[in-house]
């Protein structure tokens, strides 16, 4: 039987889309499971890796857990590590709105994935990112920010793309090849 990881997340569009970049061939088992983990401020690689800590704590084996940011570069890198509260309270119209008085709408799209193998071992950090642009939302409205980031050199927001195209470009999927590679390699 494949070594199991329990990935943390109560987000069940997110372990959709992650479980789809890995596909089959993975060299262990994701499982999921739903974590109260504390809400923790600061740098962002601070945070992933004090949040990975306590899953491996609390789950007391091997744990991913996937933070994301959404930087907008005229706010110099806000809303960051704080995306998921600004979404809650503005939703994708309020964040194009945000950038209303700047003529730099540009943003980053971060991921990362954070692995370890027990609660004292070392935490590994997987990120990927997308550069883009915060556009007037546009397409389904049922996963995050999706509808106002609009990738460097497309013309459709994630929301507006099939989910495979999506997904071949995506900052998540950037950070979750390099988890996958990293497993990969251990072989």
């Amino acid at each position: 039987m494949a070594k199991q990881i329990v990935f943390v997340t109560g987000n069940a569009k997110k372990l959709e889309e992650v479980v789809k970049i890995l596909g089959e061939t993975i060299p262990f088992q994701l499982i999921n499971r739903k974590v109260d983990l504390p809400e923790l401020q600061g740098e962002y690689e601070d945070i992933c890796i004090k949040k990975c800590k306590e899953a491996a704590r609390i789950v007391e084996g091997p744990v991913i857990v996937e933070d994301t940011c959404l930087g907008f570069t005229a706010l110099k890198g806000l809303p960051g590590p704080y995306i998921k509260w600004f979404l809650d309270k503005l939703g994708p119209d309020g964040l194009h709105q945000m950038l209303a008085g700047w003529e730099d709408k540009s943003a980053t799209a971060m991921c990362t994935f954070a692995y370890a193998e027990s609660p004292t071992s070392d935490v590994l950090l997987f990120r990927g990112e997308t550069k883009g642009t915060i556009v007037s939302p546009r397409g389904p409205r049922d996963f995050g920010w999706d509808p106002c980031f609009l990738p460097e050199g497309y013309n459709q927001t994630y929301a507006e793309m099939p989910k495979s195209q999506k997904n071949e470009i995506s900052h998540r999927s950037k950070a979750v090849l390099k988890l996958k590679e990293y497993f990969d390699n251990k072989r």
